[in-house]
C-alpha cells in the first residue's frame, strides 16, 4: 500500500480511495472527512464523503461504548439507602460501612 503522503488525491478514483481508507483513518489527525487533501475528491465523489462520515460515526460510537461511565447520583443514593437499610449506618468520612449491632444501634 502506498503511504498516504504519496497518494495523488486529485486523480484518485473511489475504488482506489476505499483501498486507502484504513491507512487514512490510522494516520490522519482529526477527522478524515475534514482532511484538506480529500476535499476535491469528496466534491467529485460525494459517496466517498458519505462513506467516511458513516465510518467516523461508527468509530465514535464504538469508542463511546468502551469508555467507562460514572454512575448517576441516583445510583449512589440507591446504594447508600440500601446500605443503610442492611447495616444500619454508613460512615461517609472514610467510605466504610459499619455493621449494625444486634439491637440495630450504631456505634457512631
Amino acid at each position: 500500500m502506498t503511504p498516504s503522503g504519496k497518494i495523488d488525491f486529485t486523480t484518485l478514483k473511489p475504488e482506489e480511495f476505499e483501498r486507502h481508507l484504513p491507512e487514512l483513518f490510522a494516520t490522519t489527525e482529526g477527522k478524515v472527512s475534514e482532511d484538506a487533501r480529500l476535499q476535491e475528491l469528496f466534491f467529485k465523489y460525494p459517496d466517498c464523503l458519505a462513506l467516511v462520515r458513516d465510518l467516523e460515526t461508527i468509530a465514535e460510537t464504538a469508542r463511546g461504548l468502551l469508555e467507562p461511565a460514572d454512575p448517576s447520583d441516583q445510583v449512589w443514593a440507591n446504594i447508600q439507602s440500601k446500605l443503610l437499610e442492611e447495616t444500619g449506618s454508613i460512615d461517609l468520612d472514610d467510605d466504610t460501612v459499619e455493621p449494625a449491632k444486634p439491637n440495630g444501634i450504631s456505634t457512631h
